[in-house]
């Protein structure tokens, strides 16, 4: 397991040569689903993004995506815990809301489905649709209507932040969040999601994402994080600071954000 300093060094070492004009960070929202096998090693579900992608071609990466406006307005069948509620909501860009808040586990969610194939849901009164239809994006959750199933918040935990530096085509001010296989309701046979966003969707150990080349330098950050977390005893508790990692003046700096 690295330390702090080991992931700042490798994220500060990156090339920043590009000089692309400057674009506002947008809500983005990633789930990192563990699946620890009695007396095995903890996994995490991940897949390689499609080379046609113009950001991060190629990369291995968590399902996850930005946050669309009707995110906000698709009703789960229940509730984050209060103390990660208000961990999210710590320096939220724009109207500090709940509904925000938790569009950004609705966004997870659904693109875990889209890209993954994956429900991460419980057998409740079906979500709210917000104008679905055949060329809308919610779509992802007709399926989990049809399936007499809605979106679950209830497990999940915010375990990472960060946000991509200036100076990039696109950017991202992504929330990292966890939750346990046991929230998995199914899963399409298929084995990848209907979007064909991410290929080679597989259940994989810390140790095998590290090793592969694709492996984004914040992505390895984000799964030491949560590798020396769970090390350090405090599992996935929801009173545990979360690392926020950002771009200030000319370097990365970490801090921890805290429940207010």
């Amino acid at each position: 397991m690295r330390t702090v300093e080991s992931i700042l060094a490798e994220l500060n070492a990156l090339d920043r040569s590009s000089k692309a004009a400057y674009y506002r960070p947008r809500d983005a929202a990633t789930l990192l689903i563990l699946d620890r096998a009695v007396g095995g090693p903890m996994r995490v579900l991940m897949g390689r993004r499609h080379m046609r992608h113009k950001f991060m071609p190629g990369a291995w990466v968590f399902p996850g995506g930005r946050v669309d406006p009707a995110d906000s307005r698709v009703r789960a069948a229940d509730d984050y815990d209060p103390a990660e509620l208000a961990k999210l909501m710590v320096e939220m860009k724009g109207p500090k809301t709940a509904a925000r808040a938790r569009a950004l586990a609705i966004a997870a969610i659904r693109e875990t489905f889209e890209e993954a194939g994956v429900f991460v849901a419980t057998t409740a009164e079906a979500p709210t649709v917000p104008g679905a239809g055949s060329d809308d994006p919610h779509d992802a959750f007709v399926a989990f209507a049809a399936r007499g199933l809605a979106p679950a918040l209830a497990e999940i935990r915010f375990v990472a932040r960060a946000i991509t530096p200036p100076g990039r085509p696109r950017r991202f001010d992504t929330r990292f969040l966890a939750i346990p296989a046991e929230a998995i309701a199914g899963r399409l046979e298929s084995g990848v999601g209907p979007s064909g966003e991410l290929e080679d969707v597989a259940w994989v150990t810390f140790e095998e994402a590290r090793a592969r080349p694709e492996l984004p330098p914040i992505t390895r950050g984000v799964l030491d994080e949560l590798d020396n977390r769970l090390a350090g005893g405090s599992r996935l508790a929801p009173d545990h600071p979360v690392p926020f990692y950002r771009w200030q003046r000319d370097r990365f700096v970490r801090s921890l954000i805290a429940a207010e």
